[in-house]
């Protein structure tokens, strides 16, 4: 068997491994079973393509999702790897299957659902095994936030090959998940690595919503690149494209509710796309493997920590600078309630302390990656110097007397009235409604003017991420569990004041360290869109921005110069090298 680092730089073209990959991969090769938690960007894909190149047989790769599929499988190809998928959206299903068979693929991706089938269990019966792979595989577990009952059923199917070793992947588990998902598919708790959740290229910012539509413009002004903008319902997504196409980039919308053919165009142009926005409910997912989006806005609250965390790695895949903003509103928190009411009672604790932690998250004035990484288990340092709290610390009022009025006002009109009103009472804002309901012989009829006044909307909004406050099924609001200790004066409520609007052109902080403008990097990147065009492929499947990059600095004038550039493998080295050596002559 050749060695591991031999077949890394003739295939992937890298001299050293990342991270934990050297640890996942000898485990493999070894016929261990692992679990490998590693975060989004870490090259989780090379632990068990590189092993399915060095071991005899197929590596049979576990997939939620046929656009995840055929995203993998174009990179695989790319770099001379011998891999398919069966779907149902292929068409050379026979051919594969006798490729299976003959012992000719090292990878062949397939959807849990057909894995379970018996038909499959007979064909893996018939064709030789090195590694079964399972990715996403927090989707095993009922804790996690992406459950697929379809993964439950894998365990008894790997039961059947028990010789054949096993490697389970994820980007997003946290400490009871993992114990499940070690669980779920046979794993021995020493085959659990943990690689850390750290993204430390990506910049998090959480910012109350405003005008949405403004705030995500002004993001996109920052950013170099393309991005993903997620919105809260279907109509929401289209509605935001059509603003957000003002921005002057191409923008596309995405949900589940589209014509299939149109959402499958639409996300392909994404793909192929080096400026797009995407305006997508979360339907737009797992299926995105494409490295050089950067920025990730969302228009609401995520279902949780580990979805916005997932969600948010979208984003600078590619390890460079990123940025991943958080817009909210206090209707986001009651909608999320009123959804946990909806799901199974023994569910229901799960839900709300997942709503807990991310109101937290929302709320802090600390480092938003340290509360981040907290919750997943580990122990970061206080400041990570790459969020908004850090770069710009806020400061903090103490609103606890202004929390008792809106709550004692919410108290004395009878727990029937939404937000509106209650600041109308409160600030003395004759209505009507109010002189009907006698509402202005009440004791906080105008007790809140001049600075108080300007914070009873934040103030509305900590109440409910605290859950003093809730949204009743007709949209008035009640007491939540939290309001006591407030009224009481047991419990003091700080917000934090947001710093002045800064609109920033693009090269802020989300900007990558490409030579933008560089007559070389842009006529290789011209290249790359000319090569991508007459291939079918996405640009950064044949060479990523940051190879370019290295390419423009460096300047190789042979093929064997160029070989010695991080990410250029054998394969590519053949089939696009030449191509490139031409662009650089001609600018020497």
């Amino acid at each position: 068997m050749p060695y591991p680092l031999d077949v890394l730089h003739a295939t992937f073209g890298f001299t050293q491994f990342r991270g934990v990959q050297a640890e996942v991969v000898g485990r493999v090769l070894a016929g261990e079973r692992t679990l490998a938690v590693m975060p989004t960007g870490a090259g989780k894909s090379l632990t068990y393509q590189l092993p399915s190149v060095m071991l005899e047989g197929t590596c049979v790769v576990v997939s939620p999702l046929i656009a995840l599929m055929h995203d993998q499988l174009r990179a695989a190809e790319a770099v001379g790897i011998r891999a398919a998928t069966l779907t149902s959206a292929d068409s050379n299903r026979a051919e594969t299957i006798d490729r299976f068979r003959a012992g000719t693929l090292d990878l062949l991706y397939i959807a849990p659902e057909r894995a379970s089938t018996g038909y499959f269990r007979e064909l893996l019966g018939s064709a030789p095994l090195c590694l079964f792979a399972i990715d996403e595989a927090h989707c095993v577990s009922e804790w996690g936030h992406d459950f697929r009952p379809d993964y439950r059923l894998l365990k008894p199917l790997l039961d059947q090959f028990p010789s054949v070793p096993r490697l389970a992947l994820t980007a997003t588990a946290d400490a009871h998940t993992r114990a499940d998902i070690l669980d779920q598919l046979g794993i021995p708790a020493e085959g659990l690595i943990v690689a850390g959740f750290d993204r430390p290229n990506i910049r998090y910012a959480i910012t109350p919503r405003d005008n949405t539509t403004r705030q995500i413009m002004d993001v996109i002004a920052e950013a170099d690149g393309p991005g993903i903008v997620y919105a809260q319902t279907r109509a929401g997504t289209e509605k935001l494209a059509e603003a957000l196409a003002a921005s002057g980039r191409p923008t596309r919308a995405y949900h589940a509710g589209l014509d299939p053919a149109v959402r499958a165009a639409n996300q392909a142009a994404f793909v192929a796309s080096e400026d797009m926005v995407m305006a997508a409910t979360v339907a737009f997912g797992m299926g995105i493997d494409k490295p050089d989006v950067r920025f990730v806005a969302h228009a609401g609250l995520p279902k949780s920590i580990e979805a916005y965390y997932q969600e948010t790695g979208r984003a600078g895949r590619d390890g460079d600078p990123a940025v991943a903003h958080m817009f909210w509103g206090a209707d986001d928190l009651a909608r999320a309630r009123q959804r946990i009411a909806e799901v199974e009672p023994h569910r229901r604790a799960g839900e709300q302390a997942r709503l807990a932690a991310l109101a937290g998250l929302v709320e802090t004035a600390e480092c938003r990656r340290a509360v981040l990484l907290r919750y997943f288990g580990e122990n970061p340092p206080a400041q990570c110097g790459n969020c908004d709290n850090c770069l710009k610390p806020p400061a903090t009022v103490d609103a606890t007397v202004v929390a008792q009025k809106y709550l004692s006002a919410i108290f004395r009109t009878g727990q029937m009235f939404g937000t509106g009103y209650i600041e109308q009472v409160l600030t003395g804002k004759s209505t009507e409604r109010s002189l009907t309901s006698g509402h202005e012989r009440l004791s906080v009829w105008g007790i809140v003017e001049g600075e108080e006044a300007a914070l009873l909307k934040p103030v509305g909004r900590a109440l409910m991420l605290r859950d003093a406050v809730r949204a009743n099924p007709h949209g008035g609001l009640e007491f939540g569990p939290g309001a006591r200790a407030i009224l009481k004066g047991e419990a003091e409520l700080r917000l934090i004041v947001p710093p002045k609007r800064e609109r920033r052109r693009r090269g802020g902080a989300g900007a990558t360290p490409n030579p933008v403008g560089h007559p070389l990097f842009e006529a290789l990147r011209a290249r790359r869109r000319e090569i991508a065009q007459e291939t079918g492929l996405p640009p950064y499947v044949i060479f990523h921005d940051s190879t370019l990059r290295d390419m423009a600095m460096a300047k190789p004038a042979s093929l064997s110069d160029m070989s010695r550039i991080a990410g250029i493998g054998a394969r590519k080295l053949d089939a696009y090298g030449p191509a490139f050596l031409e662009v650089i002559a001609a600018h020497a």
